[in-house]
């Protein structure tokens, strides 16, 4: 990817404090992400991830350095900010952070008509992405009445609607139950299968070894290491100091390589591929 064509988005040398912090919460960060790529951002609480997605979605303005977004620089004016947030969605960790509206037809609505669609148009793209994500059950209910799995849905519909480039999503299943974790991993996919930038905060390696083009490691501010789950993972010294392990399936397949068990061939990408490859 030698082409600023190919970046959908590029972050260069971004600082960022809060004002009642004096340790800056992004320090010189710089990252790249090429179009259609589904990326993982890993590191510990306080290593930056949400500020730099503020950043991104232009709800936050970096101290220094600057955002590119189809490689051209973010605007900080009315027009810049609604050009980039029609572009980047961001769906935050918390749901009632940005769930307001009387129902949830409403709240889909919101986004759509805020850019400017006609009544008309922007009726028939909320319908489409209820059904799209089979909300139609709770589609007349108060938001705030809906569990935390539903709550998450709504809130990925009202940024898919608006048919951004960039899905932001910041630890989409922290706090849900197995099967909305299972729902939410579904819709995940189904934005990757429409082409649209997934970048997403994880916790959990296991998940982003199985799912993701590239993980981003993060650390005081700053990108530690990035590249494909393998490069990443290879990186004892950068993992470490994220605070992460190297993912279980990586780890039982080498134990059972060194045991005979397994000749070798490809790194199995989840559990169920270990499985196979041992039936």
């Amino acid at each position: 990817m030698n082409h600023t064509e190919d970046w959908v988005i590029e972050a260069e040398n971004l600082s960022y404090s809060y004002e009642e912090n004096d340790r800056k919460a992004l320090d010189g960060l710089s990252v790249r992400i090429g179009r259609g790529r589904k990326v993982a951002f890993m590191g510990g609480n306080g290593s930056g991830k949400s500020t730099f997605f503020l950043c991104l979605n232009g709800i936050l303005r970096p101290d220094e350095g600057r955002v590119l977004i189809d490689g051209e620089p973010v605007s900080y004016t009315r027009k810049g900010l609604l050009d980039v947030r029609k572009k980047v969605g961001i769906v935050f960790q918390e749901p009632d952070n940005q769930l307001f509206s009387a129902s949830v037809f409403q709240e889909i609505s919101f986004g759509i008509l805020n850019l400017g669609v006609d009544e008309e148009t922007a009726r028939q793209e909320v319908e489409k992405v209820i059904r799209e994500l089979k909300i139609t059950p709770f589609q007349n209910r108060p938001a705030h009445a809906l569990s935390g799995g539903q709550k998450k849905q709504v809130a990925i519909a009202d940024i898919l609607v608006m048919h951004p480039q960039v899905m932001i999503l910041d630890e989409p299943a922290s706090a849900l139950d197995t099967m909305h974790t299972k729902k939410v991993h579904e819709l995940i996919r189904g934005l990757t299968e429409q082409g649209i930038t997934v970048l997403m905060a994880l916790h959990d390696i296991d998940y982003a070894w199985a799912w993701a083009d590239e993980i981003v490691l993060m650390h005081e501010g700053k990108v530690i290491c990035q590249g494909t789950p393998r490069e990443v993972c290879e990186d004892e010294n950068a993992l470490k100091k994220a605070g992460l392990e190297r993912p279980a399936v990586l780890r039982i397949y080498e134990k059972l390589k060194d045991k005979g068990v397994l000749s070798g061939g490809q790194i199995p990408g989840s559990m169920d591929e270990l499985a196979e490859m041992l039936s």
